[in-house]
């Protein structure tokens, strides 16, 4: 593959949450996105935490992203499943902004979008009355949110330049899974925000009922642009660890049917809209009362 020859393999010999050594392979998963090339995913047996081993890395990574199917850059509604993940989004954006409102306890406020695509919850944000910032890595996904929305997003370096106690809030859409600098970014989590101030971050549920029954063809492994794979137990460890408490764990319950119709179009080649929707109504059913079996969680945390 000429991705393949592109770029050299970052390969990890500790876990990239807690370090430890005690890390094996658990199983192989396809990128059918861009490059159609297969990685490996391994566990952390202390922490429970996956990650993509042999990622490129973030300097070449850019080209696993260039595609007109990654939503959350390009804003296609072309397909389907895009046209629904769209009418789905109008409906979460605003659930996300009472959300926030909830979880902090302020009517407005200063809010950290980290990863902000092409800038929909900043610009929903902003429309409510909060002071957001937002940042963005993929230039076409920064010309979208400037063309869309009038909105300026900055580079995610700008992250370790932030004066201490910025923000009241901090966010990151699906997005922690994509970050290379995975210690570095909970530092700057830490510095930007007051005592109390919370740090609200979602992301996939490897342990989900859907990821059970799709395994390697689960889509929301993405591989290699998700470098990391998380459980409940291991995102309680990195909030530990990094100086916060876990609030709640709220669950995303519209993931769990768009993961389905894009894993069953990976695993058969075709899109079963009935199976995907049976197994996204099986998933939630299995996280009714836990949020922490969800196919997508929201965690709450709270800087100590």
């Amino acid at each position: 593959m000429l991705l393949r020859a592109m770029f050299k393999p970052v390969h990890s010999f500790h876990c990239p949450a807690c370090s430890s050594g005690n890390i094996h392979f658990a199983l192989s998963a396809k990128d059918h996105t861009v490059s159609q090339m297969d990685f490996d995913i391994w566990h952390c047996n202390d922490c429970s935490f996956r990650f993509t081993q042999d990622i490129p890395a973030i300097h070449e990574i850019g080209a696993f992203y260039q595609s007109a199917n990654y939503i959350s850059h390009s804003n296609t509604k072309k397909g389907l499943i895009n046209q629904l993940y769209h009418l789905v989004r109008n409906y979460t954006l605003g659930l996300k902004a009472r959300q926030i409102k909830r979880f902090t306890g302020l009517q407005k406020g200063k809010l950290l979008d980290i990863g902000a695509g092409v800038g929909a919850f900043a610009a929903t944000m902003k429309k409510a009355g909060w002071d957001v910032t937002a940042l963005e890595p993929d230039e076409s996904a920064r010309k979208t949110a400037a063309e869309t929305f009038g909105l300026t997003l900055s580079l995610p370096d700008e992250l370790y330049q932030f004066t201490e106690n910025s923000f009241d809030v901090i966010t990151l859409w699906h997005v922690l899974e994509h970050v290379h600098d995975l210690q570095g970014y909970w530092k700057a989590f830490y510095s930007c925000l007051p005592k109390g101030g919370k740090l609200v971050i979602a992301v996939p549920n490897y342990t989900s009922a859907d990821a059970r029954h799709y395994q390697q063809d689960w889509a929301a492994y993405d591989v290699p642009r998700h470098l990391y794979h998380f459980s409940p137990a291991s995102m309680q460890h990195l909030a530990n660890q990094n100086g916060f408490s876990m609030v709640k764990m709220q669950p995303m319950w519209f993931d769990a049917f768009y993961v389905a119709m894009l894993s069953e179009q990976y695993k058969t080649g075709k899109i079963n809209y009935l199976s995907a929707f049976i197994q996204g109504l099986k998933s939630d059913w299995a996280a009714l009362g836990n949020a922490a079996k969800c196919s997508s969680v929201i965690y709450v945390m709270e800087k100590n």
